[in-house]
């Protein structure tokens, strides 16, 4: 038989294809229909920093490709991944070493990857290597500002002041749930866009990582001319974005810290803007801050409170307090309010003001809240059995639907019958994605829990909340109490919101009740329980059996 010459051909071809390969300094890798590699050359992997090509094939590249990368990017080759458009993508391989991704637009079920050989690390900044480059934004990157913070440092002399401008979008996260990543992408680029129009030649502009970008200004005028670009940055970023037809109304803090002015080395830069972006966001957000001395000290303290407040529930440092609830027409003491407490034995008792807020923000408030809950439900069994316990929950907690466990399983270990628990919310609990949050509501009464809302008429929005859930009660914050004394207006609100309770079926909580006359009036308005110093302080305890013997008339006893 004679051969088929082009059979011969196409195979010689075939093995000159893949020779080829295995010598190039371009690394190659093919990816099959199930996205797992089927195919790498040696470049490839020496590129990757990923070993012998043969031990790549059968491996996903989100398992193997990305073990240096930061999350950031693991995320974003994921996302690329599943798409079959071609694209490209700077990776982290290693300390000071990243490499250039090609992603071939999808042939069939497969997909061709090519790796670029890694760029020299230069002191050149004039020259821009593909790995230096967010291939989103297609601004610098981390390893750009690196290299020029290097730069920076072999130059430091009392006449130069380099700056960096540090952006951060407020609430980006909120954009990526609600619309999604493709549009919170989207708006980045449209960020970058924007902040290009801000910067002179000289400067450079970099995403550091998600949503946090950096101006390196290198001859300036300094502070005028960082304040001059903060001032504009934050003023550009509060103009709605139209993305798809979505108008998203976005704002931006930026923090600024310029060596000489607070900061004497070019290394420290990045650390002290984003202590001043931090006092930007503290402050109520999209504005502008500078970085100062002081902001240091503060940052070292608040990280030590931190410390301390992650290991204050193992070290048992917590304990509550309760505080009575009066019902103003049955004229006992109808319940009690769990109050937190932290004894520090170098702090002493830290203000739940002090670290309610930083448990929220670092996570711990989830083992702290259920401490509170189970805690309170247990000692709360020793009361008389008319006595209910209100327990405040943190808005951060109804962000899962744990709560709706923990509230479960803090019953059925104490005992407590449901309809003994009440648990006070606030307003913000509603303002993020409401229908989860309604669904974890609705749970928990199914329960027989109560639900209250707590410092009611704080907000912009109580009134459309009320009609959405049935609230057992609502606490009146202490502000409406203690302006009602002084303003005609505040005593008609006052009196409109014991009427609304009524008509509504719900009960009425007044906080702050001090005085006598404060407690009569509230009596006269139709107040059905006040809480407040007139009635009494938050108590240990192994205080509530003799505060309850010694109130009178009550005829309440504790359970033996």
């Amino acid at each position: 038989m004679i051969p088929d010459r082009g059979a011969r051909v196409n195979t010689e071809k075939g093995t000159l294809l893949v020779k080829s390969l295995e010598r190039a300094n371009v690394g190659v890798a093919v990816l099959d229909e199930w996205r797992r590699v089927a195919y790498a050359n040696p470049a490839f992997a020496k590129q990757l920093n990923l070993g012998e090509p043969v031990q790549l094939v059968g491996t996903s590249p989100l398992d193997s490709w990305t073990h240096s990368a930061a999350e950031g990017q693991a995320s974003l080759l994921k996302r690329r991944l599943s798409s079959d458009a071609a694209s490209t993508l700077a990776l982290r391989v290693g300390p000071q070493r990243a490499t250039t991704l090609y992603l071939c637009a999808g042939i069939g079920a497969r997909r061709l990857i090519i790796s670029l050989p890694d760029w020299p690390l230069t002191e050149d900044v004039s020259r821009t290597p593909i790995s230096w480059l967010d291939p989103l934004t297609e601004l610098g990157n981390r390893l750009m500002y690196d290299n020029q913070v290097r730069r920076w440092a072999r130059l430091e002399r009392d006449t130069y002041f380099p700056a960096v401008i540090l952006l951060d979008l407020d609430r980006f996260k909120q954009v990526n749930d609600t619309l999604g990543h493709a549009i919170g992408d989207e708006l980045l680029k449209l960020v970058a866009k924007r902040m290009r129009s801000t910067i002179r030649e000289s400067d450079m502009l970099v995403r550091l990582d998600g949503d946090e970008f950096a101006i390196l200004q290198n001859e300036s005028v300094q502070p005028d001319s960082a304040e001059a670009v903060g001032a504009r940055l934050v003023e550009l970023m509060q103009r709605p974005f139209l993305i798809e037809g979505h108008q998203i109304n976005s704002s931006a803090s930026v923090g600024v810290a310029i060596r000489g002015h607070g900061t004497r080395k070019a290394e420290e830069l990045l650390k002290h803007a984003d202590l001043a972006l931090y006092e930007a966001k503290r402050l109520g957000r999209s504005r502008l801050c500078f970085f100062d001395p002081q902001l240091e000290s503060r940052a070292l303290a608040r990280r030590n409170l931190e410390l301390d407040l992650r290991r204050a529930l193992g070290l048992r440092q917590f304990s509550l307090l309760y505080q009575p609830q009066k019902s103003i027409s049955g004229n006992r003491i109808s319940g009690f309010e769990a109050l937190i407490r932290w004894d520090h034995p170098s702090r002493g008792r830290v203000s739940p003001v002090d670290f309610i807020s930083l448990a929220e923000e670092i996570g711990e408030i989830h083992p702290i809240g259920e401490w509170v809950l189970k805690t309170a439900c247990r000692q709360a069994t020793t009361w008389d059995s008319q006595l209910s316990v209100a327990v405040n929950i943190s808005p951060v907690q109804f962000e899962n639907d744990d709560i709706v466990n923990v509230v479960a399983k803090a019953l059925e270990t104490s005992g407590l019958a449901p309809e003994r628990l009440e648990l006070e919310i606030t307003e913000s609990t509603l303002l993020g994605d409401s229908d989860e949050v309604m669904r974890r509501l609705w749970g928990i009464k199914a329960m027989g829990v109560s639900i209250a809302m707590d410092d009611f008429g704080t907000g912009y929005a109580s009134l459309s909340y009320l009609n959405s859930f049935p609230f057992s009660k609502l606490k009146i914050d202490r502000t409406f109490l203690q302006q009602a004394e002084h303003s005609p207006r505040s005593k008609a609100l006052m009196k409109a919101i014991l009427s609304m309770g009524e008509s509504l079926g719900m009960a009425t909580v007044a906080e702050g009740v001090e005085t006598l006359d404060q407690y009569e009036e509230l009596s006269r308005g139709g107040c059905t329980t006040a809480q407040g110093y007139y009635i009494a302080r938050p108590m240990a305890p192994e205080a509530i059996e003799e505060y309850l013997r010694s109130s009178r008339p009550t005829s309440l006893t504790l359970v033996k």
